[in-house]
């Protein structure tokens, strides 16, 4: 019998799609590259819009509404409370993959985010890993830097009592010099190393970076000095012609218009461009510490020679973050008099541990060009996001694969390849969703030409963002105020920015998807609610 391969499954958070340099950006990432020219990258590959719902995903293979996030645990309405698949953690109606993987003999390893339950419980430890360091809840300080907290404090940074866990025991005290992105990769290694060498090994890897608050080393923000004193606009230009250059996106391809509520560079003071600028330059170090993190997994993997037995996939969890935090409704100017209270956000201080600051709807459409908008929403900007895989086992190694494929055909794809099957509806004396996914072994083996044929109807909802995809044709509905509270209809094979509505045109098309999105209603438990954008 062939010795099992292990797996190293690696997530970025709030992630664009060009920010990597194998796919248009600037940012340095030499590790991520480089697996991902001697690997497969994929170019149509689809999460959820937000990164809880991807997560549960990723790790069940079925829709996130039926694993338990049906709306993330931060924002779910009244009229979901108490509904099944709104939990707000992964729940029981899913078997995931690490426990599965453990019951078939695979050392299970953990360190990263979360975001699926914040009590030890629901920890990772909890649901199938045998070492695990994580952060639980959905955001936090990425020095570890927490201002006080009272009644004022604003429910988007609010953290809870104890944001880490290692293991089943809560974390009181971070190191002085503690990082995320470095803590991360330190305790991967740390579980690598202690490892039994007679078993094959998971090991998940999902950085909380580069989520806000943008913070990086100082020394890795000066690399990028005035690099992005130009604007958004004339990144977003660069980054789309490499797209082009690479063979990522046609050359002929439209791109959707910049959608923003925010000024335009040109109208920003001098003042503000800087600090614009240096939210940024903060974003791509935090882009670049992460590889450097992942390199170091990579190298020790490949030392101990078992990098080529290794399957590699790295992927984001949604689009870049584009939203103004500060025009949220829901807490917008308590927010801003909170950071004006405990945090400095001076030009020379941001990236440090007592600034917090995002970047905004520009930058993000400067990474998800040419998709329209960017995270929370169902448009593909805020769903389509980089992915590789690097096995040298497979046959299309070294390719561009323009294949559409989600989230959900991750757990599949692992099983098959360890060679554990699904247990079906029924696991330990509970019943249990079956994925919903489909395995990529088949087209990734060089076996078959698709992943998922013309007749595969794929399915989203988040904040009342809705979408339906069959083939190349997807509809998709924004509620008011973000949107225009109808039903949309592209065809993405002619029109990957979805900017030409086929809706008036072909009536047929979108009613054929509509009961599709009906069906995909009853079968995932979809709760529909008012949206927390609206005012």
């Amino acid at each position: 019998m062939s010795k099992r391969p292990n797996f190293l499954v690696i997530v970025a958070d709030d992630l664009g799609f060009s920010d990597l340099g194998a796919f248009g950006g600037e940012i340095a990432t030499p590790n991520l590259d480089a697996l991902a020219t001697a690997g497969v990258r994929l170019t149509d590959f689809h999460t959820a819009p937000t990164c809880s719902p991807t997560r549960s995903m990723l790790l069940t293979g079925t829709d996130h509404h039926i694993a338990g996030i049906g709306a993330m645990a931060e924002a779910i309405h009244p009229d979901q409370q108490g509904k099944p698949g709104y939990e707000g953690y992964l729940n029981d109606r899913v078997v995931a993959l690490p426990e599965l993987l453990r019951e078939a003999g695979y050392q299970t390893l953990m360190a990263g985010k979360w975001h699926l339950g914040l009590t030890a419980d629901l920890a990772p430890h909890a649901r199938g890993f045998e070492r695990s360091f994580s952060l639980l809840p959905g955001a936090a300080n990425h020095y570890g830097y927490e201002p006080p907290e009272d009644e004022n404090t604003p429910g988007i940074i609010k953290g809870t009592p104890v944001l880490y866990i290692e293991d089943d025991q809560f974390v009181d005290q971070l190191p002085d010099d503690f990082y995320s992105s470095d803590a991360f990769g330190d305790k991967l290694l740390q579980y690598l190393k202690e490892r039994d060498q007679a078993r094959p090994f998971f090991a998940y890897l999902p950085f909380s970076a580069p989520h806000w608050p943008l913070q990086a080393p100082a020394e890795v923000v000066a690399n990028y000095k005035g690099r992005y004193d130009a604007g958004p606009e004339v990144l977003r230009q660069e980054r789309l012609a490499k797209l082009k250059e690479l063979g990522l996106v046609a050359d002929d391809v439209q791109a959707h218009p910049v959608l923003a509520q925010n000024k335009e560079w040109q109208q920003l003071t001098d003042e503000q461009r800087a600090i614009s600028a240096r939210t940024m330059e903060t974003y791509a170090a935090m882009v670049e510490r992460m590889d450097w993190n992942i390199g170091r997994v990579v190298d020790y993997l490949r030392q101990q020679g078992e990098l080529d037995n290794t399957f590699v996939l790295f992927m984001s969890d949604n689009g870049a973050e584009g939203l103004l935090l500060e025009a949220f409704p829901l807490f917008g100017e308590t927010l801003l008099t909170y950071l004006d209270t405990y945090y400095d956000n001076s030009l020379e201080n941001i990236g440090r541990a007592n600034s917090y600051v995002w970047y905004g709807p520009r930058w993000a459409q400067a990474a998800t060009a040419p998709s329209r908008l960017y995270k929370a929403f169902t448009t593909e900007g805020g769903i389509r996001v980089p992915a590789l895989v690097r096995y040298p086992g497979f046959e299309r190694q070294g390719q561009i694969v323009r294949e559409f494929s989600t989230v959900m055909d991750i757990t599949p794809t692992i099983l098959d390849l360890a060679g554990v099957r699904h247990p079906g509806k029924k696991w330990q004396g509970r019943e249990v969703a079956e994925p919903r996914g489909k395995s990529w072994l088949g087209y990734l083996s060089g076996e078959t030409e698709q992943i998922h044929d013309e007749n595969t109807v794929t399915g989203w909802e988040l904040f009342g963002m809705r979408a339906i995809r069959k083939g190349d044709l997807k509809a998709v509905f924004l509620p008011a105020p973000v949107g225009p509270a109808t039903w949309q209809l592209y065809d993405l094979s002619k029109d990957p920015g979805e900017i030409h509505d086929l809706a008036q045109s072909q009536p047929q098309k979108l009613e054929e998807l509509l009961e599709h999105w009906y069906q995909y209603v009853a079968e995932t438990g979809v709760v529909l609610s008012k949206s927390p954008f609206s005012p």
